[in-house]
């Protein structure tokens, strides 16, 4: 029987080939499944981990293992390989799904959240652990950086993600919550790596961004315009009206498609499912690659609702 908050038999079968082989050298590692249903449960109850209910085994098996995989890229590497299967399902080559016949381009929606931090994700280490990084870890250390910082509501972390239309998570990176959101633009679409199922380089570069007020800026727009991407982002007013103070110097105003804007309301839906996970609505991990892990396993959680299709119930 599958319990609240674990994987359902289809959705287990899809990424248990994706799992590193079982057993090392030496010895045996406990049941993938139990584990990662544990790092589920704790991930959408945000409960601390010498918490775990006692069906999961040993919380620090559990601890561990999430951990590892958060360094290594285990979990990163899932959901690519997720992504990939949606991208390769579908028969127009798009992620996301067209709202209407007509819409063939490939759009993203850009956005950021703020996440606050317990007051346990506070004092870590600046020295790494001692076994980091892992082979092949994914993670670079940096003292002293584990997006972390103070904001308005006081210690938080800030999430920038791309979404596709589906309301699903592409790409993402922390920063400490003061961090304003129009300077991590680059970096986000930079990060944007969808690999393909066959040969090919992977798909990089959308056919629309679509961003509110907080991403309008000449150089966004400069970037979007040298990669052939475009845009449609919110002008704020100050803008509109230094434009129109200038008069003909101001130039023409950029192209606003307004029903295209409309589709930007994804992102947030994006935002609403992923912090449906608490432990990714409040931030209780120390380290950023520990805490980037538990978003990742989010994701990976809603993509899977939205490919994995469970066998319907005969009456």
């Amino acid at each position: 029987m599958v319990r609240r908050h674990e994987l359902t038999d289809a959705q287990w079968q899809m990424i248990e080939p994706l799992l590193p082989a079982n057993g090392k050298p030496g010895g045996q590692w406990a049941d993938h499944r139990t584990v990662v249903n544990g790092v589920l449960f704790r991930a959408r109850t945000g409960v601390p981990w010498p918490d775990l209910p006692e069906r999961f085994g040993p919380w620090q098996t559990v601890y561990e293992r999430h951990r590892r995989w958060s360094a290594d890229g285990t979990w990163q590497q899932i959901l690519a390989e997720l992504q990939i299967e949606a991208d390769a399902s579908d028969p127009d080559g798009h992620l996301a799904k067209a709202l209407e016949e007509e819409a063939r381009e490939w759009a993203v929606n850009i956005d950021s959240t703020s996440c606050r931090a317990h007051q346990h994700a506070a004092g870590a280490r600046r020295r790494p652990p001692r076994d980091f990084p892992l082979k092949g870890a994914v993670r670079v250390w940096r003292p002293g950086r584990e997006a972390l910082g103070r904001s308005r509501g006081g210690l938080t972390s800030k999430v920038h993600l791309l979404s596709d239309d589906c309301a699903r998570p592409l790409t993402w990176q922390t920063s400490p919550g003061q961090r304003g959101d129009s300077p991590m633009f680059v970096a986000v679409l930079e990060g944007l790596r969808i690999r393909r199922s066959g040969p090919g380089r992977p798909r990089s570069r959308p056919d629309r961004v679509r961003g509110d007020k907080a991403y309008s800026s000449r150089g966004n727009r400069a970037y979007l315009r040298r990669r052939g991407i475009k845009a449609t982002i919110a002008q704020p007013d100050d803008q509109l009206a230094k434009r129109r103070r200038k008069g003909r110097a101001g130039g023409r105003p950029p192209a606003f498609d307004k029903a295209q804007y409309r589709r930007r309301s994804a992102v947030e839906r994006c935002v609403s499912k992923w912090k449906q996970f608490r432990a990714v609505a409040t931030r209780y991990d120390k380290r950023d690659y520990i805490f980037n892990g538990t978003l990742t396993a989010a994701a990976i959680v809603i993509w899977l609702r939205d490919t994995v299709q469970e066998p319907s119930e005969t009456p």
